[in-house]
Order: structure tokens, then C-alpha cells, then sequence
């Protein structure tokens, strides 16, 4: 099995910053694509960037200037940093991984559980 766990949801005033980490572990012999979505109450969930192993990141419109997606493929890592941050990017985020548990095996989605980001003053 493998298992994504994120961290560094928390409050913060508008304008301000949050790194959020995601790691996965388990059963893994490499990982594809990994992403964040985020959703907010009575929303649907919304890609918020992603980034395949070696390639370029991409964004959403609402968040291009102010999220950058960056990887850490040693440590089955990726990370978002969220600044100038707004109270309209207050949801929850997700993270997933597309996950190849074996070589020449097929690739799955995972996903974690979510972190509570809340940007207020």
C-alpha cells in the first residue's frame, strides 16, 4: 500500500505564506505526476498545480504568481508554497501521487487525507 500524508494547513492573515508537504511511503518504485487540489465548503474539489517527475509545473489560473510546486524525488516529497494568500484559497488541500508500485506495473492515484488551510484576519 502507500500512504500520503500532508502537512502545514494552519491559519493565516491575508497576504501571508504557508508551505504545505505531502509525503508518500510504502510500496513504491517511482512516482509519476504529483498534485495539489484543494476544495472549500460547498465547492468541488479544483486542481490547484501539479508536477510530473522531470517535467514543468502547471497552475491554476487563481493561484499562477503566487504557488509554486516543487518536488523532492528522493524523498517521495512534494511541496507547496502559497503566499500573497487570499481568503478566497481558504479549503481544504490535497495532495496526490500517481504511483507505480512495481516495474512495468500499472500506475495508481492516491491521495491524502486533506489540511485545513484558513487564510482570515
Amino acid at each position: 500500500q502507500v500512504q500520503l500524508v500532508e502537512s502545514g494547513g494552519g491559519l493565516v492573515q491575508p497576504g501571508g505564506s504557508l508551505r504545505l508537504s505531502c509525503v508518500a511511503s510504502g510500496s513504491i518504485f517511482s512516482i509519476n505526476a504529483m498534485g495539489w487540489y484543494r476544495q472549500a465548503p460547498g465547492k468541488q474539489r479544483e486542481l490547484v498545480a501539479a508536477i510530473a517527475n522531470g517535467g514543468r509545473p502547471n497552475y491554476a489560473d487563481s493561484v499562477k504568481g503566487r504557488f509554486t510546486i516543487s518536488r523532492d524525488n528522493a524523498k517521495n516529497t512534494v511541496y507547496l508554497q502559497m503566499d500573497s494568500l487570499k481568503p478566497e484559497d481558504t479549503a481544504v488541500y490535497y495532495c496526490n501521487a500517481d504511483v507505480q508500485q512495481r516495474l512495468g506495473g500499472p500506475t495508481y492515484t492516491y491521495w491524502g487525507q486533506g489540511t485545513q488551510v484558513t487564510v482570515s484576519s
